[in-house]
C-alpha cells in the first residue's frame, strides 16, 4: 500500500476532498437527470437513454476524481498543505467581526451624507449662478 493511502497527515483531507466530489458529481447528475427529460438517444426509450447519460457522466467525473485525489501525489500533498495553513490562520473573533462591521457600514453611512451634503450645496450655488435649471 502506497503512502498515499495510508492513515495520517491528510487522511481526513483525502476523505472529506472524496465527499465533496462525490456530492458534486451527484448534484451535476441530478440536473442531467432534468436536461435529459424526454431526450431518445440513438432510438432508446427516453429512460434509458437519460440513465446511460448519467452513467456514462458518472464514471468518466469518478474517474477522473480518482485521478485527481487517489493517485496524484501532488494534488494530495496541496491539499495537506492547504489544510495546514488554514490552521495557522488567526480568525477573527465575533466580537471583531461585529466591530468592523459597524465601523463599515457607520463610514458608508458618513461618507454618504458628506457627498449629499456636497450635491446640496453645489446644487444651490449653480442655481444661485443660473448654470443649474430645475423644474
Amino acid at each position: 500500500m502506497s503512502a498515499i493511502y495510508k492513515a495520517g497527515q491528510g487522511y481526513w483531507v483525502r476523505l472529506m476532498s472524496a465527499y465533496g466530489l462525490g456530492a458534486l458529481i451527484a448534484l451535476g447528475l441530478a440536473w442531467l437527470w432534468k436536461e435529459f427529460e424526454g431526450v431518445s438517444l440513438f432510438g432508446l426509450e427516453p429512460t434509458y437513454a437519460r440513465v446511460g447519460v448519467m452513467l456514462v457522466a458518472a464514471i468518466v467525473f469518478g474517474w477522473l476524481g480518482w485521478l485527481l485525489i487517489g493517485t496524484r501525489r501532488r494534488s494530495v500533498e496541496f491539499l495537506i498543505a492547504t489544510e495546514g495553513e488554514m490552521r495557522k490562520v488567526n480568525w477573527s473573533s465575533r466580537r471583531e467581526i461585529e466591530l468592523s462591521t459597524r465601523a463599515v457600514i457607520g463610514l458608508t453611512i458618513l461618507i454618504a451624507l458628506y457627498c449629499w451634503a456636497f450635491d446640496i450645496g453645489f446644487a444651490s450655488i449653480f442655481r444661485w449662478m443660473s448654470v443649474l435649471r430645475t423644474g
